[in-house]
């Protein structure tokens, strides 16, 4: 069984006489109650998803669903005859959530019990206990940010961006192309701390470390000039993507620490972390610095390993580290990297902006790329030139 402590990112409901009143099959009249209703916006708008997994005829049940007006809240819905436990695998498995985020709600013992059987580390719930969801510790978020009260929607956008690549026949790095991907850098400001610690708490695959860093911590972090805390967002044709990235930085006189790089599972396939670690590199590289970067090894997240090691951290030893006296942490692996040139992105635009003024550049002549200073705003903006 799941720690019921760990946030619940995607809700799954049966809808026969628990997400509304009556069996569709039998021919009743089924009824969706106003508070149910009110229950289904009140998690929407905290960001957990919510999809169904019910034993039904699709169209009908869906139908229903439409005619009931909450059919655009259901995500990747699950309506057939099948075993439940394996159309909630699918939904999790979809949304590349960890079964321990995900919860189950039915009126059925029988069907509860052969999810958790299954599946031990989702969370299962009595129709009884819908009304009292929200008040649940799992169902309460810390924060609500606007990418929270609008998740539903992003990923929304982001099923219609991948049916179209389906569709698309030409090469993968085309397809990004035609995205008009756009990656802003920024140094994380008030507004942004929420969301910056929402990503370090939810983030699993792409978080080098695993480790949570509240808001207190990050405001500290940020009033401290020693270390930098920077966001990541993302845009594209099909709309935003909103904060997807954080990257915290403590930059010394020899090297820079990466403590943490944690990137939102969304964005995986555009290939954001190898972007952003080429982009840091290639600041080190103008900085004439090394780079350290902690990774901390976790169940979920040998994929954020493989991205530092592709962008050419290893674990050999550098006197920068002894010399600086880094604690050593016997969970921590400290990767070590020579920085060189990193050349920009060629399926997106990369613009970083409202940075502390040592991060500026210096004009590079090697460099193949259109940049463009704009002094009062500090923003950079870096444009390869075979895409211009």
């Amino acid at each position: 069984m799941a720690d019921q402590a760990v946030p619940v990112k995607c809700l799954v409901w049966d809808l026969d006489n628990t997400l509304w009143r009556g069996t569709l099959l039998e021919g009743d009249d089924v009824r969706l109650s106003d508070a149910v209703r009110e229950v289904i916006v009140m998690l929407d708008s905290r960001g957990i998803l919510q999809s169904v997994a019910s034993k039904n005829d699709h169209d009908p049940a869906w139908r229903k669903l439409e005619r009931l007006g909450v059919a655009e809240y259901f995500l990747l819905p699950e309506i057939g005859w099948g075993p439940k436990s394996e159309s909630v695998r699918r939904i999790a498995d979809e949304l590349r959530f960890a079964h321990t985020a995900v919860a189950f709600v039915d009126d059925q013992p029988a069907e509860r019990a052969e999810v958790a059987f299954h599946l031990p580390e989702v969370r299962c719930y009595s129709h009884e206990q819908v009304l009292g969801l929200p008040g649940l510790p799992e169902f309460t978020p810390a924060t609500v940010t606007e990418d929270s009260r609008q998740r539903r929607r992003m990923y929304q956008a982001n099923f219609r961006r991948t049916a179209e690549q389906s569709a698309f026949t030409g090469p993968d790095e085309d397809f990004l192309r035609s995205l008009e991907l756009v990656m802003r850098i920024s140094g994380a400001g008030a507004d942004d701390l929420a969301r910056v610690e929402e990503l370090t708490l939810r983030t699993s695959q792409m978080n080098a470390t695993g480790v949570h860093y509240s808001d207190t911590v990050l405001r500290e972090l940020c009033a401290d000039p020693a270390h930098d805390v920077l966001v990541i967002s993302m845009a594209d044709r099909f709309g935003p993507h909103g904060a997807v990235g954080v990257l915290l930085l403590a930059r010394n006189a020899g090297f820079w620490h990466l403590k943490l790089l944690a990137t939102s599972c969304r964005v995986v396939s555009f290939g954001a972390g190898a972007v952003i670690l080429n982009w840091l590199i290639d600041q080190a590289f103008e900085a004439g610095v090394h780079l350290v970067a902690d990774f901390r090894q976790t169940e979920r997240n040998r994929m954020m390993e493989i991205a530092y090691r592709f962008a050419g951290f290893a674990t050999d030893p550098c006197a920068c580290t002894s010399a600086y006296g880094i604690p050593p942490d016997p969970d921590v692996q400290r990767l070590h990297l020579v920085p060189d040139h990193r050349n920009a992105p060629s399926t997106m635009r990369l613009v970083s902006e409202g940075l502390p003024t040592s991060w500026t550049p210096r004009p590079r002549h090697s460099r193949r790329v259109s940049e463009r200073r704009d002094e009062e705003d500090h923003v950079v903006t870096s444009t390869p030139t075979d895409t211009l």
